[in-house]
């Protein structure tokens, strides 16, 4: 789905850049409010903690998206992870978490082309993360409360966005696209290759949210509230615990689960990522078979020492590959866990300026 240089027409990506501009902006006010826990029920040390898992799930989304599974014969998949991101921290953390991916992609590993980083951002970053969370929440209201409707909640969410994320690129080609394919062929070939696509990214976004669920719930924004009551055993059976005997926990440590998820994505990328499918995704597949390919531009970043997600110089295919992840693991949790450390900084100065502020008498002038 990382849409290459010369796909879309300049004036179409213009136009997508601006609009990533803006989704951006507006996901950087949100996500002052997510980081700082008051747009959650359980405002305060839990919007703390969110801040530098933040960056953590960004380095995860980029190691698990080097991850390619096959999908049909000769075509492959990998993780988006708007979905992932927007149920763990946020729609509007999980926006920039995606774009913080993309960017790191495309500057680094000349992978997405850097003219057409405003329609990868629309099309990977904000529909995904809008598809998803809007089916997600949707779900979760109407369902039990419980883990496991989170979870398939999570996978449903997961399992739209991608289709939905081909027809947002179907659109831009419509309005842009520079070669002459009838439009009929480009949205059934790619709605239909992204739509089992979808289900690796559903079972992927599932099984990951169902394991941080059943080790810290707290840590899953999209459970904000959920919570299993202390059960007391009464005449043989189980009932729930009066208030006055629930234990009042503390915040707890995240490092465990920080730990656990960096040295997770750091395997990932550096050795897993060795034995994924080498067939090419559904995006290059579908531009390949019906030529949308035809006017595809060199990468500006091709000469990059770290180009196709390998290491310069380095001829051996395993190590090359295993340090390239290592390095986008290492570079995208710094950069990521930086911008949001900064972006929960300035909310917090914001409601210290604003609770300090000296308030106006009513009676003076």
């Amino acid at each position: 789905m990382h849409v290459p240089d010369g796909f879309i027409d300049a004036p179409v990506s213009v136009a997508a850049g601006v609009a990533a501009a803006g989704a951006v902006a507006i996901s950087l006010r949100g996500a002052r409010r997510e980081l700082a826990g008051h747009s959650r029920a359980d405002a305060g040390s839990a919007g703390e903690r969110a801040a530098p898992l933040a960056g953590l799930v960004a380095a995860f989304i980029f190691a698990v998206q080097m991850l390619n599974f096959p999908v049909a014969a000769g075509t492959s998949g990998h993780l988006l992870g708007g979905a992932l991101a927007a149920i763990l921290v946020g729609p509007y953390t999980g926006v920039l978490c995606v774009s913080v991916v993309l960017l790191m992609q495309g500057v680094l590993f000349a992978d997405g082309g850097l003219t057409a980083l405003g329609v990868n951002i629309m099309n990977m970053a904000v529909v995904t993360v809008v598809v998803a969370y809007a089916v997600f929440r949707g779900l979760v209201k109407v369902l039990p409360k419980t883990r496991r409707s989170i979870t398939v909640a999570a996978f449903t969410g997961a399992l739209l966005s991608v289709p939905g994320a081909a027809v947002m690129f179907t659109l831009l080609y419509a309005l842009g696209g520079t070669t002459d394919v009838p439009l009929g062929k480009v949205f059934t070939a790619m709605v239909g290759v992204h739509v089992l696509i979808g289900i690796g990214e559903a079972v992927i976004t599932a099984a990951t949210v169902g394991a941080v669920l059943a080790v810290r719930p707290d840590l899953v924004y999209g459970a904000c509230g959920l919570s299993t009551p202390l059960k007391l055993r009464v005449g043989g059976e189980l009932v729930d615990a009066p208030a006055a005997a629930r234990p009042v926990a503390g915040p707890r440590s995240t490092k465990p689960v920080w730990i656990t998820g960096l040295v997770t994505a750091l395997v990932l990328a550096g050795f897993v990522s060795y034995y994924a499918s080498a067939s090419p995704d559904g995006l290059e597949k579908v531009a390949a078979d019906k030529g949308i390919d035809r006017k595809v531009g060199q990468h500006a970043a091709a000469d990059s020492p770290l180009a196709d997600y390998s290491v310069k110089d380095v001829t051996d295919a395993r190590l090359s590959g295993g340090l390239a992840g290592v390095i986008g693991v290492g570079a995208t949790v710094v950069v990521g866990t930086g911008i949001f450390w900064t972006v929960r900084r300035r909310r917090a100065e914001d409601l210290t300026a604003g609770s300090t502020a000296a308030p106006t008498d009513p009676a003076a002038g």
